[in-house]
């Protein structure tokens, strides 16, 4: 059984699911509305509700005859700190660049044992 971290990020493997979660980042939203941008079938659509469900990103619930998803950001922010980590890594590494290449660019001292070239 993945664990919840693993289950988050293979629900936004796919870029039709991160796109219905930026649908819902602006509101509880139907079936039909979420079908709408897509070129797939509403079936399809529930499917990639289905996965979203199971790890958590949404929640569903009924008003009237429509079912809306919710957006349930929480995981979200879970594994934003999970690559929060790797984001101190990479600065750190560009750090690291943005020394050597300032180095690279001072003029190398004169030494006074040297000929002057001219």
């Amino acid at each position: 059984m993945p664990d919840a971290l693993s289950t988050v990020f293979a629900a936004l493997a796919d870029p039709t699911r991160r796109a219905i979660l930026a649908s819902l980042a602006e509101g509880d939203r139907s079936v039909m509305e979420l079908t709408a941008p897509f070129r797939v079938s509403q079936p399809a659509i529930s499917r990639h509700l289905k996965v979203l469900e199971r790890a958590g990103l949404i929640s569903r619930t009924r008003r009237a005859t429509a079912r809306l998803s919710h957006l349930e950001a929480e995981p979200l922010r879970e594994a934003t700190e999970w690559l929060a980590r790797y984001q101190a890594f990479w600065d750190a590494r560009y750090d690291q660049l943005d020394a050597l290449l300032a180095s690279l660019q001072r003029p190398a001292p004169l030494d006074p044992d040297q000929p002057a070239r001219g």
